[in-house]
């Protein structure tokens, strides 16, 4: 729609309109550019640069609008999260954005004697192992369609949801199933790190929670995936007692797989003799006070 010079001068501030006179007429622009907000996945703020592009018909009539809109960070910083993070993972991360329960398998992980390590290695050199501890953990959680969540010290948390895989069957497997591979991908990480495989020992604890509260928490400075519930805490009591890099799993966990999950994983959820945690000669103090009656089973 073209405005002539009066009717523009109408539409302007009275203090403006004797530069009307000396304004020229200019062919719109093909392009513009312009920041804005806008709202990210859970709710939040964001900014975010849009380019407008006019489109036109074959006849040359405008036909409309085409919007694009990419984050204010820089490519350069696009580029390294695309390039680093696994995009398997960010859609699953998306799928818990708004939290509610959700059915989970949960799996701890943590390093044993880390403490004597750190003592024994440069702080270089123990930072190197973190990492590639870490990297290497979090791979094989990916792998087996679970989601990360915090890293607290040398220690590992992630969950497999029922909704993901399809079934309580399929998470519970998918826990055992990304339990054996980090066990087996430290044994890399020992032989990247010039360390002997005995020198890092992973002790793990499998756990079932069935009203874990699982979601997404995204802040300026990070996202990460994190669970509520009773289960959770117990979890962690379960790993601390799986000392001398055994993998225990609670029984509530086990007697989830069906026959055909169980014999992928070459187990016998029937034949499995179980302890209750206070009863194991490696039982903690906390595993005692907190959890005692959960019983467990080697995988």
């Amino acid at each position: 729609m073209t405005i002539e010079r009066e009717e523009l001068r109408e539409l302007v501030d009275p203090r403006l309109r004797d530069l009307v006179d000396e304004l020229a007429p200019a062919a719109p622009a093909a392009a513009r550019a312009f920041a804005a907000r806008g709202t990210g996945v859970a709710g939040e703020l964001m900014d975010v640069f849009v380019m407008a592009v006019r489109l036109h018909d074959g006849e040359g009539r405008k036909a409309g609008i085409a919007l694009t809109y990419k984050p204010a960070a820089s490519m350069a910083v696009l580029s390294t999260l695309a390039g680093a993070g696994d995009l398997r993972h960010f859609e699953r991360m998306h799928q818990v954005a708004h939290p509610s329960r959700r059915p989970s398998a949960v799996l701890f992980a943590d390093l044993e004697a880390s403490s004597a390590l750190a003592r024994r290695l440069s702080t270089a050199s123990y930072f190197s192992l973190g990492r590639r501890l870490a990297r290497a953990a979090d791979q094989c959680v990916i792998d087996a369609g679970g989601l990360v969540g915090r890293h607290v010290g040398d220690g590992v948390v992630a969950f497999f949801l029922a909704e993901t895989a399809g079934s309580e069957s399929a998470a519970a497997r998918a826990c055992i199933h990304a339990a054996r591979a980090i066990r087996q991908a430290v044994v890399g990480v020992a032989a990247r790190s010039d360390l002997a495989a005995e020198d890092l020992v992973m002790r793990f604890g499998l756990h079932w929670g069935a009203t874990l509260y699982v979601g997404q928490i995204t802040t300026s400075g990070r996202a990460e995936v994190t669970a509520l519930g009773d289960e959770v805490n117990e979890g962690a009591r379960i790993e601390a007692c799986a000392t001398g890099g055994r993998a225990l799993a609670s029984k509530e966990l086990l007697e989830r797989l069906d026959s055909e999950d169980a014999a992928a994983l070459d187990l016998n959820p029937d034949s499995i003799t179980y302890t209750p945690l206070a009863d194991l000669p490696t039982a903690t103090e906390k595993a005692r006070r907190d959890a005692p009656a959960i019983a467990v089973g080697e995988v």
